[in-house]
Order: C-alpha cells, then sequence, then structure tokens
C-alpha cells in the first residue's frame, strides 16, 4: 500500500468534503500554510502507543509514501488523530484513502492511499460527491433536531463545592500549583445532529479556531498545541480566561481586568515555563513574547502568547512534540503527576477526547495539532460537551462554575439550532 499524490485543477473544498465525510482540519492562521484539509474512507490504521510510541508510527506512516506531484506540508501519506486526554491510553493514526488538501498559497492537492486499483480521477468524483457538488449525488437534506434535552452530568453546586473548592484548598495546602478540572453535559435531541451545519455555524462563529471533526469529536479549538512545518516549531498556549460582553465598554474593561489580574497571569506563566521547558531539548532555538496578549472569541477573553523556535537537525516530528507537551498545564495542571492525580480523584467524569491533542501528520512529520477543547463527541442523537477551568490557590469557585457557563456556549450555540 503507497500513496499518490497529485495536483487539482478541479475545485474540490475542502471545508465541504470534510465536514461531511467525518475528517476535517481547518486553520485560517497567519503562517499557516495548510489552512484546510479533509479525508475520505480510510486505508489504514495506525497505532500509537503513547506516550512512548511516536517515533515508530511516525517510522510506519512514512512508510506509506508513493508519488508526490506538489511536495510540502500535508502531502504525501497523511493521517489524521484525535489522542484521549489521559498521556498513557492508546491512540490511533487514521490514514484516509483520499485526501484533499488546499494550501494558503492556493495549491490544491489529492493523495490516494491503496493498491494503486482506485483512479485519480475515480477520487475526485468521489470527492465532488461527498462534498455535495453534484446534483445526482446531493442527499435530502438531514432532518434538524428541534428538541434538546440538556443534562448537567453532575449538580453545579457539587461540582462546584466538591470539587472545585476540594483542589482549591489541596493547592493552598501546598500538594500544587494548580489543577484543571472540567464539567460535562449531556445534550439528546430527537433527530441526529448535522455535523456539516454544526461544523457550518462553529466556523462563522469562530472564524480564527482550528475547527476539526474526526470521528465525531467536533470542535473550534483556539489553542494551538503544537505545529511543525520543516524545522519550525510554533504554540501558542492559552490559560486565563474571562467572559465577554455586548457591551463595548464593559467589554474592555472585561479585558483590561484579564491582562492585569494576577491570578491569571500566574496561571498563563506556568503554561508557558512549561512549554519553553519542553521544547528546549528539541530546539537550537525557542523562545515566547515577552507578554501575553488578549485573545478574543465569540464567547470569552483567553491570555495567549506565542512559542516559537527553529528544531535541531534532524527535527523532531510533530508526534514526538505532542507526547513531549501533553497534557500542558491549561489543560492537565502542574506539577503534573499530582495534578493528573488530583484530576483522576476529584472529576468524576471520563474526559475521553477533550483536552487531548487533535490534528493531522504527514510522513515526513509536519503537521499542527490543536487542544481538543470547546468540543464536543458526538454519536447519533448524543454529544457529550465539557468545559474546563484552571483551579489554583487564588481561585473563587463561583467564578470557576460561571466560567463553564461562558465556554459551554461555543459548543452549544453550534450543536443547538436557533
Amino acid at each position: 500500500m503507497k500513496s499518490l499524490t497529485v495536483r487539482l485543477d478541479v475545485d474540490v473544498d475542502p471545508l465541504a468534503v470534510g465536514a461531511r465525510s467525518g475528517l476535517l482540519w481547518c486553520r485560517a492562521a497567519a503562517g499557516e500554510p495548510v489552512p484546510a484539509l479533509a479525508g475520505i474512507g480510510e486505508a489504514a490504521r495506525l497505532v500509537v502507543d503513547r506516550p512512548g510510541g511516536a517515533s515508530q508510527a511516525q517510522a510506519a506512516l512514512a512508510g506509506l509514501a508513493g508519488p508526490d506531484d506538489v511536495v510540502g506540508p500535508a502531502t504525501g501519506p497523511v493521517a489524521f488523530a484525535s489522542f484521549p486526554f489521559d498521556p498513557h491510553a492508546g491512540g490511533e493514526l487514521l490514514v484516509p484513502e483520499i485526501t484533499v488538501g488546499r494550501g494558503a498559497d492556493g495549491r490544491r492537492w489529492m493523495t490516494i492511499v491503496g493498491d494503486g486499483s482506485l483512479r485519480v480521477e475515480e477520487a475526485i468524483d468521489r470527492a465532488r460527491a461527498v462534498a455535495g457538488t453534484r446534483s445526482r449525488s446531493e442527499p435530502s437534506p438531514p432532518a434538524q433536531p428541534t428538541r434538546f434535552d440538556l443534562n448537567s452530568v453532575l449538580p453545579p453546586e457539587l461540582w462546584r463545592d466538591e470539587i472545585v473548592a476540594v483542589a482549591r484548598d489541596r493547592i493552598r495546602s501546598g500538594e500544587l500549583d494548580k489543577a484543571v478540572l472540567a464539567r460535562e453535559l449531556v445534550l439528546r435531541t430527537d433527530h441526529p445532529i448535522d455535523r456539516a451545519s454544526a461544523i457550518e455555524r462553529l466556523r462563522a462563529t469562530f472564524p480564527a479556531a482550528m475547527i476539526f471533526l474526526v470521528e465525531g469529536f467536533i470542535g473550534a479549538s483556539p489553542e494551538l498545541l503544537v505545529a511543525r512545518h520543516g524545522d519550525v516549531v510554533r504554540a501558542h498556549p492559552l490559560a486565563g480566561t474571562a467572559p465577554r460582553s455586548s457591551d463595548p465598554a464593559v467589554d474592555g474593561r472585561l479585558a483590561a481586568e484579564l491582562l492585569a489580574s494576577t491570578k491569571n497571569r500566574w496561571e498563563h506563566r506556568i503554561t508557558i515555563d512549561w512549554f519553553l521547558d519542553g521544547l528546549l531539548p528539541f530546539c537550537s532555538y525557542v523562545d515566547a513574547e515577552p507578554e501575553p496578549s488578549i485573545v478574543s472569541l465569540a464567547n470569552v477573553h483567553h491570555l495567549g502568547t506565542l512559542v516559537e523556535g527553529r528544531l535541531s537537525s534532524p527535527p523532531a516530528s510533530v508526534l514526538e512534540l505532542v507526547a513531549a507537551l501533553h497534557p500542558t498545564p491549561a489543560v492537565g495542571g502542574d506539577p503534573q503527576d499530582v495534578a493528573l492525580r488530583v484530576i483522576s480523584e476529584l472529576e468524576q467524569a471520563e474526559r475521553g477526547r477533550y483536552g487531548g491533542p487533535t490534528g493531522w501528520v504527514d510522513g515526513h512529520g509536519n503537521g499542527s495539532f490543536a487542544v481538543g477543547i470547546r468540543s464536543a463527541q458526538l454519536a447519533g442523537n448524543e454529544a457529550r460537551v465539557f468545559a474546563g477551568v484552571g483551579v489554583v490557590a487564588g481561585s473563587d469557585p463561583e467564578a470557576e462554575l460561571a466560567e463553564t457557563r461562558s465556554k459551554f456556549q461555543a459548543m452549544l450555540g453550534a450543536l443547538i439550532r436557533p
């Protein structure tokens, strides 16, 4: 089984393909060479033994390489991945039978992975049919849900008083510096949730986010865990949150208060130091912006800092970098081992892929992975939705509960049709 990559002279929109096929990555950001990537079907699944199996999985993916008329990031064999939050839980790379990509320079390409029996013309027809660009292939619009049942897995007051407050007190006692605790909602509907419609709403609401869909795990993450293109590595950690307001004056005040907040600045500093320490062994040079800036989304403000470096030769693959960085203090806590133990003891939830690395990797080790937040796991008529908060010594449990409500808006607004 080998790959074949060819230039596309016809317009096949990866966003339209991936929203319907179930394999999508979309990131419209400066410096991103691959703003859209979609997959159809399954050619192979490559096991990633975590946390130490990145190099073996990367080698297996590279072994699928064949002729490539385009040559660049995300050409040749490509795999999508959505790993569990638990860094010791096994993961998989899903290699599509057909991959459709669009570069920032306007180039379009298609990669076919298989035994050579699928002709390029047939693959193009299949991709266009999935995207709905041929009238004879367009299915009837799926029935949209009209009834919604939304429940909190734990009573909000219990989560506030017996989980967040307890974690804060353990932090104050000196057991750890930070723990990230998640809250879960379950949404049930009278018709299956339409993934394509949800993707459209996410992209309209969060145009700067990383939009992803991998085997029912859907989201619009604002947080870049790590991207590697050639020997350049980038990350954009977010830590520290404030709600938004429809009143511009109030919204500006909330953003200014976040930037000046001792609690949020401390939480953010923990995360930036983690990234610098984690990337340094792989880099000849790595640095971070001297001060955080405000990253404003439709529902919340975040503190964000760009981290960038040059990888030593030979450069580590993005899978190796993911293994070194995840879980960050922004989704786990600090120190990591203590924080993960506290999460396991207190949280009373199975995160699954929430907070885990989600993205793509090619045979050369290039790739981009988001932190799987602002996300939901879809299964027919049901969606599991999570929101997390960083708990430190100065945390107010009531304010942390309010923060989860702000964060839930991102996914619920996409899943519950207005």
